[in-house]
């Protein structure tokens, strides 16, 4: 595994696997971030950040078979690893605790 640091697009790639498991594909993986964030995100971002993934350890990927209705391309379907669920965790423990961290007053002040 190289690195088990997420950032926070990496974190959003993975949540969206998670989410669309074992239907989890480029485009699929897109739109949820999309739906969900309200941000529009590019199909290659996606792709670079699932590969980058795939390359750190925390996802996995193998083609389905080809066909008509996709003009003969296969699709990449991505599962997340064990590495993938211990980062993912790893990142919402932290966070999750910095923000209980956060003194109450911040939130009640101007």
């Amino acid at each position: 595994m190289k690195g088990s640091y997420l950032g926070e697009f990496e974190e959003l790639v993975l949540l969206s696997v998670a989410m669309l498991h074992p239907e989890a594909y480029g485009y699929a993986i897109s739109q949820t971030i999309g739906v969900q964030t309200g941000r529009q995100v590019s199909l290659s971002a996606v792709h670079s950040s699932l590969h980058r993934l795939e390359k750190k350890g925390f996802l996995a990927s193998q083609l389905a078979g080809a066909t008509t209705q996709r003009g003969g391309k296969r699709r990449r379907f991505f599962a997340m690893t064990t590495a993938g669920k211990s980062a993912l965790h790893e990142a919402r423990q932290v966070r999750q605790r910095m923000w209980n961290l956060v003194p109450t007053i911040v939130w009640e002040s101007n």
